[in-house]
């Protein structure tokens, strides 16, 4: 089977300004996907006659299928159509039908239809006309000179409407397409980007079917795994070989596949233990409490936080002696061990975690920005604290740490687990 390479095009300054995000490219590359189709390009364009000319003449060279959203509407600045025009000679016209449609959407609704909405029934001269069934403007599927170009509006549900219900079928019948794309997302925490790059090194260089790729976000990385084959349980096969590689490397820090987070398999864990856990928050200002409780049914294993931020607070609410905050000081492991292990008496949870240190920007107590301290304390159990220097803006040391809280978190349950 030909391999057909795709190009998405959103057209609209909107989405150039950040007023908008552009989840129609994401959306319409993963319907591709599923269907064999590469995607090789996303391309934002805004709304200038001669920058989206230039766009569609790039894709017109480079592309086998061009899916473009937005520029249909009835306004001076949606020029798709114009565009289109200039790049391949055709005629336009105006659709009867669509007009029809056009028409009926605003009698339903009891609006006069302005002159300029019958530029939205404006279609190319041998165009397949494709019905938008929830608005007004039509989409369009052209074939030009080797090119299909599918045209559709920038609203998401009418996009979407018209995707599933023309423009997949077409490119299915077209192309044959009975290959599937299948994907699976491997997380990792503790372990940075660079080093599972290194540890995966030989198998990334020799990837071909499955391909191997790495994802870094803020306190975790990622590895995607895609293969191809003529059916989902056969690119499935293909996946799960290549993942025992991956495992016999990295497994240890593996959390979970697909959609979740290191906070769902936390509460999975604690759930499953039966255990309850509370926090003790300076530094991450009850950050971390509202991560967890984020997840549905997170009442069965969280108790609370205390957001203890104030040397007062630590001490009067939360129980930090007197004595450990004048010698030691609040950004330090003594003030650590204390605010969880009293996160624990307080709440009579089973496990309780802590997070103090100095956000930023400036200096606290003498401490760097970006000093971190987490305690963990289970009861009947040795209280453990990790140090953390953290170079990021005070935000990014914050959420940071909350990532790291769950990490260690996550190792300290998958140990007493197995």
């Amino acid at each position: 089977m030909k391999h057909i390479n795709a190009e998405v095009i959103a057209v609209g300054t909107e989405i150039l300004i950040g007023q908008i995000n552009n989840t129609n490219a994401q959306w319409i590359s993963k319907q591709l996907a599923d269907h064999g189709i590469n995607v090789f390009y996303h391309h934002v364009v805004g709304d200038n006659l001669g920058r989206v000319r230039e766009s569609f003449e790039k894709a017109q060279r480079d592309a086998d299928f061009v899916l473009v959203t937005g520029g249909l509407g009835p306004t001076e600045d949606d020029l798709t159509r114009e565009a289109f025009q200039l790049v391949s000679g055709l005629e336009m016209h105006e659709d009867q039908e669509a007009m029809d449609a056009i028409k009926d959407f605003f009698n339903k609704r009891g609006r006069t239809m302005s002159p300029n909405n019958h530029k939205q029934a404006r279609v190319f001269e041998g165009a397949a006309v494709l019905e938008n069934t929830v608005g007004m403007a039509p989409g369009m599927l052209v074939e030009h000179e080797g090119t299909v170009w599918a045209f559709m509006p920038g609203v998401p549900r009418e996009m979407k409407q018209i995707m599933s219900d023309h423009v997949l079928p077409y490119a299915r019948e077209k192309w044959q397409l009975h290959s599937v794309l299948q994907s699976r997302l491997l997380h990792f925490i503790g372990i940075g980007e660079s080093q599972l790059e290194t540890d995966l090194l030989d198998l990334i260089q020799v990837q071909e079917n499955p391909t191997i790729a790495t994802y870094a976000s803020e306190g975790e990385v990622a590895v995607r795994l895609t293969a191809r084959a003529d059916t989902k349980k056969e690119a499935d096969r293909l996946i799960d070989e290549v993942e025992r590689d991956v495992m016999d490397r990295v497994g240890h820090y593996f959390y979970g596949y697909d959609e979740t987070s290191v906070q769902q398999q936390v509460y999975d864990m604690l759930k499953q233990r039966q255990l309850t856990l509370a926090s003790a928050e300076s530094l991450t200002g009850g950050l971390f409490g509202d991560a967890l409780v984020s997840i549905s049914g997170a009442s069965a294993v969280f108790l609370g936080s205390i957001v203890a931020y104030s040397p007062l607070v630590k001490q009067n609410v939360l129980g930090v002696k007197e004595e450990t905050i004048k010698t030691a000081g609040t950004v330090s492991e003594a003030c650590a061990v204390e605010m969880a292990e009293n996160a624990v008496r307080l709440t009579n949870a089973d496990i309780g975690i802590s997070f103090t240190g100095a956000a930023g920007p400036d200096a606290t107590e003498g401490k760097e920005p970006g000093t971190v301290f987490i305690s963990l304390h289970e009861k009947g159990k040795a209280t453990k604290t990790t140090e953390l220097s953290i170079r990021s803006s005070r935000q990014g040391v914050r959420a940071i740490a909350v990532k790291k809280g769950f990490e260690l978190l996550f190792h300290h349950l998958k140990a007493t687990i197995s």
